[in-house]
């Protein structure tokens, strides 16, 4: 007879994997609060997802049937920045809370991409067509109304005009093919992000913060995220390598190693990351 089946439950990274698998069908919302898994282990994630449901049943059942959609944005705008209270996070930007949804939804504190995702979340399910825009340097969302396209501020709440749009992507402009560098259109800044870009950018913010902090076993946790959602962004996996060394585990960081220098054997750092990946080896 044979003996019990046992099944290991799947691990959050493993989760996560899933979750990003295929771009048709990520979750953009379920996906970040995955990330707040490594933080926070008990994280029940589909409880978060129902926490900001609830929010958001919360508005529909003041929104009148026949609201228009400039009437349903202001009603959304004044529940979510005043009556909830969501704000950035002005006094301790930098804080890795900032970046775990269910720090932001119990705080109402946040970065803009946080902020952001929590708005067009509950603006989607109050009948509004809201959009994430990876805009230089600050997360922004776009809502598309009969008359036009409004741009928000998730941060401060504020819709922001063309030209202060314009004045902000000043210190960010770059060369664009086709353009001159004052010529690029702002539209091209305004398009939406896709669901696998705005998990980056929520990742990338985590990997700052920890590196600025030296916190090595959060970084670690924070690239192997980056390594599964990014697969080809090789300079991930060397970043990855880099840290597993720093923490002591030379065979694990020269597998990664080994694996962005196949793909990238011409890079400008090939020649030390040669050269580091021999001195790791020799290690065990």
């Amino acid at each position: 007879m044979a003996g019990p089946v046992h099944f290991e439950a799947p691990t959050a990274l493993d989760f996560f994997a899933a979750l990003v698998a295929d771009d048709a069908s990520l979750p953009v919302l379920e996906a970040a609060a995955a990330v707040a898994q490594d933080e926070l282990p008990e994280v029940d994630v589909q409880d978060v997802l129902a926490q900001v449901d609830a929010l958001a049943d919360r508005l529909c059942r003041r929104l009148p049937a026949d609201a228009a959609p400039l009437q349903r944005l202001r009603l959304l705008n004044q529940y979510f920045f005043q009556e909830l209270g969501f704000a950035g996070n002005v006094n301790d930007y930098y804080d890795a809370g900032n970046s775990l949804l269910p720090v932001v939804l119990r705080t109402r504190r946040g970065i803009p991409l946080t902020l952001a995702l929590i708005y067009i979340e509950i603006a989607t399910q109050a009948g509004l067509r809201a959009q994430g825009i990876a805009f230089p340097g600050h997360f922004l969302v776009k809502l598309h109304l009969p008359r036009g396209e409004v741009v928000i501020d998730p941060f401060s709440g504020r819709s922001l005009a063309r030209e202060e749009l314009e004045e902000r992507l000043l210190p960010f402009r770059r060369p664009v093919a086709g353009f001159d560098i004052d010529e690029v259109p702002l539209g091209l800044f305004l398009q939406p992000a896709p669901p696998r870009d705005i998990i980056a950018r929520l990742l990338r913010n985590l990997k700052e913060v920890h590196r600025g902090a030296q916190d090595l076993p959060r970084l670690a946790a924070v690239q192997r995220r980056l390594v599964l959602l990014l697969p080809q962004a090789w300079v991930e996996r060397r970043d990855l390598a880099l840290v597993l060394a720093q923490l002591g585990r030379p065979q694990e960081a020269a597998a990664e190693l080994a694996t962005y220098l196949q793909h990238q054997p011409d890079a400008d750092d090939a020649p030390l990351m040669r050269t580091q990946l021999a001195r790791w080896r020799r290690a065990h």
